[in-house]
């Protein structure tokens, strides 16, 4: 028996040690604001590739009220600690919410893509889109993920939270964050995105 016990431990240190890694850098949405991170899209992905088999490992990497400038703070770290073969990006929001300039906002998923890039890294961009602004700020922010994959040459996932999560009954009391029912949609958009960056 504990030799057996011991092959065991053995074999799923083994398995760790080889199994690929994913870090999702982002902000309340991929850190489970409000919910229980169990609940969360970023733990049921990882019950996906579990499902799946793929072999995958989820390191999230999210805070709160994160920022373009803070996830640039942070990458290298995140980088160095976990090795990833793909980085999944859901930052920006925040900074537009803060009126940050959107040129600079492309300019710092810009720089997150190429650092992931530049480990060895393949890039998925998360895009968010914020409430109606006056002078046309929301569809200048929104537009800054399909233009950054075209010239990255990176997929990106549309407006993760979709149309069908924002029924109230998915959305949690602050009407900016999917509570638990919203979750499974995300998962579920990002999760074709990704598949293909996993062979």
């Amino acid at each position: 028996m504990t030799r057996f016990l011991f092959a065991v431990i053995i074999s799923l240190m083994s398995m760790t040690a080889t199994a690929k890694s994913i870090v999702v850098l982002g902000d309340s949405i991929s850190a489970g604001y409000g919910i229980d991170t169990a609940l969360g899209w970023v733990t049921l992905l990882q019950q996906k590739l579990d499902e799946k088999a793929v072999g995958h490992i989820i390191h999230n990497e999210s805070i709160s009220g994160d920022t373009t400038g803070g996830g640039l703070a942070r990458i290298d770290h995140a980088l160095t600690l976990h090795k990833p073969d793909v980085v999944i990006i859901e930052l920006g929001v925040n900074d537009s919410l803060r009126s940050f300039p959107p040129m600079l906002i492309k300019s710092n998923l810009a720089e997150l893509a190429h650092r992931a890039q530049r480990a060895g890294a393949k890039v998925l961009l998360l895009s968010m889109k914020i409430p109606p602004t006056p002078a046309n700020a929301t569809s200048m922010f929104y537009n800054i993920y399909p233009q950054l994959a075209k010239e990255l040459r990176v997929p990106y996932v549309p407006f993760i939270i979709g149309n069908d999560a924002l029924s109230k009954d998915m959305m949690q009391a602050d009407d900016l964050h999917p509570n638990a029912k919203g979750q499974p949609f995300i998962a579920e958009k990002v999760w074709p995105q990704l598949l293909p960056l996993l062979k």
